[in-house]
């Protein structure tokens, strides 16, 4: 775990949400199950396998160590949490968490929750992705964003900050939506988002009807049961794509599945959306970085053909 340990030796007192240590992505031998994550003022380490007392011991040292650099006047705040078989396992190591907890990215502020379930309310990957809409609105308006999956609506609150006039979110968890909701709210948005609580695949009237949309993020889950396995239901998304964007409208198309590569997502829209042409594939965090980037989060930008262009008149 020395990687690790040394990556913390040489930590800045973060002021956003950030992944600090990523040993999933294979580039640090022995520490392929670590990660550490700030989510300001709390530390956050996660391991996918169990480990002994011995090494939670050795990185409280070094993080009480490089605290006691950073920021001598303020306790040490860190969670741990195993990911392994079953439920994960979240333990309070030392200080105290906030509640309610808010932490910031690029001047957006969220809601999380550290202490329970696997989710914390953002997922700290998709940074990229939410600066890739910011730029977007920069470059033409943003009328109508359809956010599917949304989770707890990060995407909803960066598309409305940065100018986007209505963002329909849907999502099945009603709780999640909660939070999206509560997301809006602290960042002083008090209009122009809608929460669905609907399964997305038995609600396509309603979403079509809100359309069409200048940009649609799609973001499932990779495999979840009873609701989303990518392998199966991706197709039933991508086939809709079409008809829900307006002439030069965008797609976000994102995929987390390490079994599944960019061949994956660039045959099913060449099968079941054509007409769309590939843009770009946005860059994950370079903290994020992985020995396969086939494995990593997959964010790939698709674009509607404009209109025609008309002749002029005679």
């Amino acid at each position: 775990m020395q990687a690790l340990l040394n990556a913390i030796a040489t930590l800045e007192r973060p002021t956003d949400a950030r992944r600090c240590f990523h040993g999933r992505g294979g580039l640090y031998p022995g520490c392929e199950h670590w990660v550490l994550d700030a989510f300001p003022p709390v530390w956050v380490l996660t391991s996918f396998k169990p480990v002994a007392e011995a090494e939670l011991a050795a990185v409280h040292a070094a993080l009480a160590a490089r605290w006691q650099t950073l920021a001598p006047d303020q306790p040490l705040n860190w969670v741990f949490q195993c990911r392994h078989e079953g439920p994960a396992e979240t333990r309070l190591m030392a200080g105290s968490v906030p509640d309610p907890h808010v932490v910031s990215e690029d001047g957006a502020r969220f809601r999380v929750q550290l202490l329970k379930g696997q989710n914390h309310g953002l997922f700290l990957d998709m940074a990229e992705g939410r600066r890739w809409l910011r730029a977007l609105a920069v470059t033409r308006p943003l009328r109508k964003v359809l956010n599917l999956f949304a989770y707890t609506c990060a995407f909803s609150v960066v598309a409305r900050l940065a100018g986007a006039r209505q963002v329909v979110n849907m999502d099945m968890s009603h709780a999640a939506l909660a939070i999206g909701q509560q997301n809006h709210q602290l960042n002083g948005i008090t209009g122009g988002a809608s929460f669905l609580a609907h399964d997305i695949f038995s609600s396509w009237g309603k979403i079509t009807r809100g359309g069409p949309y200048d940009l649609v993020i799609l973001d499932p889950p990779s495999y979840q049961k009873g609701s989303f396995v990518a392998t199966k239901d991706y197709a039933r998304l991508l086939r809709r794509l079409p008809d829900l964007l307006v002439p030069g409208g965008h797609a976000l198309v994102c995929l987390n599945a390490p079994e599944l590569g960019l061949d994956f997502l660039h045959a099913l829209m060449q099968t079941h959306a054509p007409e769309l042409d590939f843009v770009e594939r946005v860059a994950n965090p370079p903290v994020f970085a992985d020995v396969s980037p086939e494995r990593a989060l997959k964010v790939l930008v698709y674009r509607a053909k404009d209109l025609p262009a008309q002749p002029p008149a005679a």
